[in-house]
């Protein structure tokens, strides 16, 4: 196939003085911006664009910086029933990252290859903070720091599940019996972070939760204009609109963005979706995108920090960027920026850090 190598062959011809000939065309400097030249750089974008295939991307992962890799871990495995998947030391860096999913018998991805799964969580250690009396991460639902809210999982029996956390000793943000919405609960992890709890939306057994049949099932953020999120979310990542759900009476609007391929689908009809692994909740609060006032939301990367990352693993890692290049995305890292070349960042309508990475079950590059 003819991607990105094939398109910076040609933009190094640009700048040289001696002609080379490339697809039956003879390039020389003063054809620079020319006719001829637009076309062949449009099609070869569309070369690179038609090498990497967005119904093939995963919303792989989430990343937060924790406290104590030893009481997150604890948390989350204990509590939830998660599987630590991966783990990765960087002694030199001093941190190091945890990666959590779901991989019991009826899992959605059971299974599979960390980067060709979603609804993967990974936590991320920074040497020294758990011996750190000063140490506390931005969880962002305060003021002024307010952007990421939480994760959320779903589960089979939403009643018995929470007096099991209970019972565990788990602290909560918001209980079942909370509020106006009694069909959903916030627990809090070990750092803080929000763990929001649905239910799956399948027949419930009575006394009887299989941890086996839970998810990861979105990522919240919120968003200051949904125009321009939504924009964003499907035209550059390829992510489809699942369900949407306007909430009047608050003043605000939520926003369901995936990567479902199931021919049978409805865009926007929400069906299964609290089922599914891998959704992004982008939350509007009406006005934002018309306050002048409105500073924009924390990215959870400016201090103090928290929130790290949502990231998507594609099937060409060179032929994506390549992609997202093309189309003019503000980039945080390159691929060739830095030490670590198998990852890039490109930056959201809210500065939100996207990472990309390579579907290792697709296309081997970093084996990590």
């Amino acid at each position: 196939m003819l991607y990105i190598s094939a398109f910076s062959k040609v933009s190094r011809t640009f700048s040289r003085q001696t002609p080379r000939n490339y697809f039956g065309y003879s390039i020389r400097p003063n054809l620079v911006g020319s006719r001829i030249s637009q076309i062949l750089n449009q099609s070869l974008i569309q070369l690179v664009k038609m090498s990497t295939d967005v119904t093939s991307y995963k919303f792989n992962h989430t990343m937060l910086r924790i406290k104590d890799p030893q009481a997150s871990l604890k948390f989350y495995q204990e509590n939830f029933g998660m599987k630590l998947i991966r783990q990765l030391d960087f002694p030199e860096a001093k941190f190091s990252l945890y990666f959590l999913v779901f991989d019991g018998a009826k899992a959605a991805n059971a299974g599979k290859e960390w980067t060709d799964r979603e609804g993967v969580l990974e936590l991320t250690h920074n040497y020294g903070t758990e011996n750190d009396p000063d140490y506390k991460v931005n969880t962002g639902n305060t003021d002024p720091y307010r952007g990421f809210g939480h994760i959320c999982v779903s589960v089979d029996n939403i009643e018995l599940f929470c007096d099991k956390l209970e019972a565990n000793g788990v602290k909560f943000q918001k209980k079942l019996t909370d509020g106006r919405q009694k069909d959903i609960a916030f627990a809090l992890d070990p750092d803080g972070y929000w763990v929001e709890l649905i239910w799956t939306r399948t027949p419930k057994t009575e006394n009887f939760t299989d941890a086996s049949a839970y998810r990861m099932n979105h990522t919240m953020i919120r968003v200051k204009d949904p125009k321009k999120s939504l924009k964003f979310y499907q035209e550059i990542l390829g992510m489809k609109l699942l369900r949407t759900a306007e909430h009047a009476n608050a003043k605000f609007t939520l926003y369901f963005l995936g990567y479902n391929n199931d021919p049978n689908f409805v865009e926007n009809s929400g069906v299964g979706v609290h089922n599914f692994e891998g959704v992004l909740e982008l939350t509007w609060n009406w006005g934002t995108e018309s306050d002048s006032e409105f500073k924009g939301y924390h990215n959870g990367n400016d201090e103090p920090q928290g929130f790290g990352h949502i990231c998507i693993s594609v099937d060409d890692l060179d032929a994506a960027c390549a992609r997202f290049d093309s189309m003019g995305v503000k980039w945080k890292k390159r691929l060739t920026d830095g030490r670590m070349k198998n990852v890039a960042f490109i930056l959201d309508e809210d500065n939100y850090w996207v990472e990309v990475i390579q579907n290792e079950a697709i296309k081997k590059n970093a084996n990590w």
